[in-house]
């Protein structure tokens, strides 16, 4: 009994002591890297000035620089369909013709009125010359004449009105009427499209306001026909819009190859003035606080938060605008890490 109580005692004693030295060494380590092992390893870059191509990335919409839906002015039967669907046509093309035979009927009534009273005119003034009428009856003959070709006027803008025509070069589209039709200024024909040259509309952020100008270089590509196209920015929408926040564009491009139609999404590059001496770093230094961004730079060994001010962005750098100095060594990596005051070594890469 004596025996065993004795090696329970040992065990126990075994014990405490291996408890006791795991505990004092622990006490005796410190974090690698920490404030007590020496200073914060981390990577980083030292700002240094370059020139900076100013390109705005946006998406946007190719519109025809022209087009229409053709509509009658004038109810009627169609009489002739002079246009085939899908097909080129020229300005003042014939296109359709709605029945005017009354009206025709019409205009050659009022012609013959007017050789008849153009001849009752001339007998009145050589009778008003030798003072045989008076000056008001010679009046009355002549505003007859006058009134008939008014008549003759009408009638022939009412005939000029039967007939559709081109108001433009282009390409004429499907057609939904068809020869012995009944049309009225409702019924929708065709639409014709000018698609060359084309427009493009697209949008910027407001903050490149002051930076875009007429004559701008656009380019844009089309992943449908996967070809690249320029033009240049002709029209810029003079307000910004208060719901987005951005300002509308608008370029036009050649399209001689017809290559690309209205209604087409196309990714767009327009490319501004090159800024010179911009101060760039990567985007994953950038560091979201609760009013803006800042960065973590090394100064006299330490670890120094800048809130700075972002500019333009591209695939993997971002513009500081201010805030930061050419020559600052900024952290890249160990952000998670490095506070501010915390001993650093930046390796620069």
């Amino acid at each position: 009994m004596i025996k065993t109580t004795s090696i329970l005692l040992i065990t126990a004693l075994s014990i405490l002591l291996t408890l006791t030295s795991c505990t004092s060494k622990s006490q005796g380590e410190t974090p690698k890297g920490g404030s007590q092992g020496g200073p914060l390893t981390v990577n980083g870059i030292i700002v240094i000035p370059q020139e900076l191509d100013n390109v705005v990335r946006s998406s946007g919409s190719v519109l025809a620089s022209e087009s229409v839906d053709l509509v009658t002015e004038a109810a009627g039967r169609i009489e002739k369909i002079a246009f085939t669907e899908g097909t080129h046509v020229r300005k003042n093309d014939l296109l359709v013709k709605i029945n005017d035979d009354d009206l025709r009927a019409q205009l050659k009534k009022t012609e013959l009125q007017i050789q008849l009273a153009s001849d009752q005119e001339k007998r009145q003034k050589q009778l008003y010359e030798i003072n045989g009428i008076s000056k008001e009856q010679y009046d009355i003959a002549l505003n007859q004449v006058n009134t008939l070709k008014a008549d003759r006027e009408n009638l022939v803008s009412s005939i000029r009105k039967r007939e559709i025509r081109s108001p433009f070069d282009g390409i004429v589209g499907l057609r939904y009427i068809s020869e012995g039709g009944y049309v009225s200024q409702t019924t929708r024909i065709a639409s014709i499209q000018k698609i060359n040259p084309l427009k493009v509309d697209f949008s910027i952020p407001e903050k490149y306001a002051d930076d875009v100008r007429v004559g701008d270089l656009v380019q844009f590509s089309s992943d449908e026909t996967h070809l690249d196209f320029t033009g240049k920015l002709y029209a810029i929408e003079p307000k910004i819009d208060p719901v987005t926040r951005t300002l509308q564009l608008r370029a036009r491009c050649d399209n001689k190859n017809e290559k690309i139609f209205p209604g087409a999404y196309v990714q767009i590059e327009l490319r501004l003035k090159n800024i010179q001496n911009a101060l760039m770093v990567p985007s994953q230094s950038i560091i979201p606080v609760l009013k803006g961004q800042s960065l973590l730079v090394k100064r006299r060994g330490v670890v120094v938060a800048l809130a700075v001010q972002t500019g333009i962005r591209t695939a993997s750098n971002v513009q500081i605008l201010s805030g930061l100095n050419a020559g600052d060594t900024v952290l890249t990596t160990g952000l998670m890490q490095a506070r501010p005051g915390t001993p650093v070594n930046v390796i620069v890469k």
